[in-house]
């Protein structure tokens, strides 16, 4: 015989009256740190370039980069070349790897000094630019795009296509939520990403990113309330890390000749100092911010160096010159996770 309660837990009306006492809550949002740490376990992402670093993604140059062969070098670039696998090497000589991984070693002992948490990302045999883990992912608040490399090279994994499937293992064992991957027939590499603020992000628009690509960065970036400016790239310059790199909440380390000049004009709308890097010194912009106004950088760039010290930006020198042989520097090298706001 039926109870009333049991007429009740029958009725059509049941599930709707029980669960409108259990709604679903919107808020917080998905990117509230203590909500991230609820679900997630850490308070994931990055929302500016110069925030304190806390956890950041090397690739240790590895027996990968025995692949470039001496003999094929090319003297109307002054470079070794392979156009199949897509690589290059800016020397007539072949890469000193126990040199390369010295230096990168440096890299490691300058971020652990300032108390950063290293994790190791994989790459693929043969694989050569593995090194510049930037490019493969960009952090933003509360999680990873993971981008899409534009070089495919002959064989899966050479070239640079094939890098997004080791840093999307990476970080998702991590525990870092994946908030969008870019698909179909979008470009987008990290180096070519910046945080202008909490609120402002740029993109430099090369050959090596597209429309498609950038509009689902875009995508993401406006359910955060962030901004992004799309700036044109000179020539088949790559990425928009050898042109401007911010070094502290309101400066910015910039090489202006490759940069459009409206775009130095946000810069000033903005309230960021632009320091200039000395002429025969690029090398000297791909630098990473440690904390606010604090950088590593690459030796050998004195005159850039005393420019960034009088503007009280402490810099932090390191040997990267057969590193940036392979085509990048300290910036392309590491691949922030996690920043303080």
């Amino acid at each position: 015989m039926s109870t009333p309660d049991d007429e009740l837990r029958e009725s059509a009306a049941y599930y709707h009256v029980v669960l409108e006492r259990i709604p679903p809550r919107a808020e917080p949002p998905f990117e509230d740190a203590e909500m991230q740490r609820r679900v997630w376990g850490r308070a994931w992402g990055v929302n500016n370039d110069v925030g304190r670093l806390r956890l950041c993604a090397l690739h240790r140059p590895g027996d990968e980069i025995t692949i470039m062969d001496p003999a094929k070098y090319d003297p109307s670039i002054a470079a070794l070349i392979d156009d199949d696998q897509q690589w290059y090497w800016r020397d007539r000589n072949g890469p000193d790897l126990a040199q390369m991984q010295e230096q990168h070693d440096e890299l490691v002992k300058a971020l652990t000094a300032e108390g950063v948490e290293i994790v190791w990302v994989d790459g693929s045999p043969g694989d050569v630019k593995a090194v510049f883990t930037r490019d493969q992912a960009i952090s933003v608040k509360g999680g990873a795009v993971v981008c899409r490399m534009g070089p495919v090279g002959r064989e899966y994994g050479y070239g640079r296509r094939g890098e997004e499937a080791f840093v999307t293992r990476t970080i998702a064992n991590l525990g870092m939520p994946i908030l969008h991957t870019i698909h179909g027939t979008g470009l987008l590499e990290g180096g070519s990403f910046l945080f202008l603020n909490e609120t402002t992000a740029a993109v430099g628009m090369s050959f090596r990113q597209n429309e498609a690509g950038v509009r689902q960065m875009e995508n993401v970036l406006a359910e955060q309330g962030v901004r992004l400016i799309r700036v044109p790239l000179t020539g088949h310059s790559l990425h928009i890390d050898g042109c401007i790199v911010m070094v502290d909440r309101d400066k910015a380390i910039v090489n202006v000749p490759r940069l459009p000049y409206w775009f130095l004009d946000t810069l000033k709308e903005l309230d960021i100092e632009p320091i200039h890097v000395w002429p025969t010194e690029e090398k000297a912009v791909n630098c990473l911010a440690v904390r606010p106004g604090k950088v590593i950088i690459a030796a050998d760039c004195p005159r850039t160096v005393e420019r960034l010290n009088m503007a009280d930006v402490i810099t932090v020198e390191i040997p990267y010159d057969e590193i940036h042989k392979n085509g990048g520097g300290i910036h392309c090298s590491t691949l922030p996770l996690i920043r303080e706001d």
